[in-house]
């Protein structure tokens, strides 16, 4: 079932004026993530359309699993998914909620109850983007035991607050943790050492749109590259400006090129930067 949108308005009101569908229903079909808006599935009753957008109701996916977020690739070995803001990728000694990890797993085992998952590797709970996920312990080790070597870009983009002084730079840290689990840069040798390069794509009045590209995969190593040249990430309750509302964190892995051990070629992943990146940057 398709439909163009004639005029502003939200996506829930929109359907029940202009489906003859109970809201009951289409409120279903939005919570199993049968709803697409210009290809991309929607869950938000009150997502905001605009004339010229299409909309897509899969009738027959109702009732099948379905995973809340895009799924970039799946074959028999591994999956990769589009992990949203907020959303832990696996549970910690501290936090037990729901994971990125539950929710796959889930969705698989709907199709196969023997199916399996493993972790590779990690975002940020308040970072969202690409992550790698193995169907099987062979290729989870693989893929972990020579990850630096198989990984050829892990690439991000950012909006930062201000304009940087260099459009394009490349900051080398050496970087430690307390405690507290809050990273810091070594006054000395002590630590890893991070590498972060990045290039400006787009400024406005009060933010920079940034690309990221690293070349080590420390913990919190861009929020951090970003807070020292003080221009934190726009949204980082962490490292950032306390005076800042956001309510998510400006931090998105949206490339990454990776050798598949199985197929025995490198494959590139990318995802579009997220619509609030979009919206602030206007």
């Amino acid at each position: 079932m398709k439909l163009v949108v004639k005029k502003d308005s939200e996506l829930l009101e929109y359907l029940y004026e202009n489906l003859d569908m109970p809201k009951k229903r289409i409120k279903q079909y939005l919570t199993h993530g049968a709803i697409y808006v210009n290809n991309n599935r929607v869950k938000q009753y009150n997502y905001h359309l605009l004339p010229g957008m299409n909309i897509m109701i899969d009738t027959e996916s109702k009732n099948k699993k379905t995973l809340p977020f895009e799924i970039l690739f799946e074959d028999e070995h591994i999956i990769v998914v589009n992990k949203p803001s907020g959303l832990l990728t696996i549970a910690t000694a501290k936090e037990k909620e729901r994971t990125l990890y539950h929710i796959v797993r889930e969705y698989l085992v709907s199709k196969d109850k023997y199916s399996k998952v493993f972790i590779v590797h990690r975002l940020d709970k308040d970072t969202s983007g690409i992550v790698v996920l193995a169907k099987d312990e062979k290729t989870k080790n693989q893929l972990q035991e020579n990850w630096n070597e198989y990984v050829s870009l892990r690439e991000y983009v950012a909006v930062v607050h201000g304009h940087l002084n260099e459009s394009t730079g490349r900051v080398v840290q050496n970087l430690m943790e307390t405690k507290t689990n809050l990273v810091y840069v070594s006054r000395g040798n002590e630590g890893k050492e991070a590498i972060t390069n990045y290039k400006v794509i787009k400024e406005n009045d009060n933010y920079s749109l940034v690309s990221v590209n690293i070349e080590t995969g420390r913990k919190n190593q861009i929020r951090v590259a970003f807070q020292s040249l003080r221009h934190p990430i726009v949204g980082d309750k962490k490292y950032g400006e306390k005076s800042d509302k956001e309510t998510r964190l400006y931090l998105h892995a949206n490339r990454l090129k990776m050798y598949h051990p199985v197929l025995k070629k490198d494959i590139l992943f990318e995802t579009a930067n997220p619509q609030e990146f979009k919206k602030i940057m206007n």
